[in-house]
């Protein structure tokens, strides 16, 4: 089980690492709980793995059908012995609007009491992980458009292709589709540039109303041609 990413912070020998991890149930919150206690920190056991989740479930006897009123969210925290901790981490995901995901502060004592500064510790790390994780989900929503996009692109270029003499566009480059890389967006998901990513939706709209116009012209000019033809024909006796 892969978490999305982490967060550490040190402090007079105390460690304070946050991990998210995707969980659509409580259940699959706990298990990525246990994941981590049990797996990822079996070697070196943490003093607490303070836990909070979000997720939205589906209520019980409903399909799904009947849109967002068939859904509840749930929510659940674990304090681990640090009490009031697992609340703090919760209130954290709420204000960063994090849904579907579990985050788990991991705190190693190092042998100073740190106060009240363990609760901003806690709540750092939770936050760092908490803005990650949005910013990955928002990346994702990205690329998914950024993808739609360049398949009704792709489309409507492969239509104009045969109606221009030239397959050029107005500014005289082609309208030919170039060959697409393997994964042409992973370079942008890994630098999570979501602003890079929102120019070039842009650029791709706008790329879209240049070839629908342009085939829009392309289509009539067809048609003018055709008419121009037929009016040329010579006449015949009946």
């Amino acid at each position: 089980m892969a978490n999305l990413d982490a967060f550490e912070i040190r402090d007079r020998g105390s460690a304070f690492v946050a991990n998210v991890y995707p969980a659509s149930t409580p259940d699959a919150a706990r298990r990525a709980q246990i994941h981590l206690k049990h797996v990822a920190h079996t070697t070196r056991p943490a003093s607490h793995e303070i836990a909070a989740w979000r997720c939205m479930v589906l209520q019980r006897g409903k399909t799904g059908l009947g849109g967002p009123d068939d859904f509840e969210l749930v929510a659940g925290s674990d304090d681990d012995g640090e009490k009031y901790a697992g609340g703090r981490v919760l209130k954290v995901m709420q204000a960063e609007g994090v849904i579907d995901a579990v985050v788990v502060v991991s705190r190693w004592f190092g042998g100073e009491m740190l106060g009240p500064a363990r609760f901003d510790h806690v709540e750092t790390c939770a936050r760092e992980v908490c803005r990650t994780f949005r910013l990955k989900d928002d990346m994702a929503t990205a690329v998914s458009t950024l993808k739609s996009l360049d398949d009704v692109l792709a489309s409507l270029r492969k239509q104009l292709a045969p109606l221009q003499t030239r397959p050029e566009k107005a500014d005289g480059t082609s309208t030919l589709a170039p060959k697409k890389a393997a994964d042409p967006y992973s370079a942008l998901e890994t630098s999570l540039d979501i602003a890079k990513a929102k120019r070039l939706i842009t650029a791709r709209e706008n790329s879209i109303r240049s070839v629908k116009l342009a085939l829009k012209k392309a289509r009539a000019s067809a048609l003018d041609s055709d008419a121009a033809a037929q009016s040329t024909q010579p006449q015949t006796e009946a």
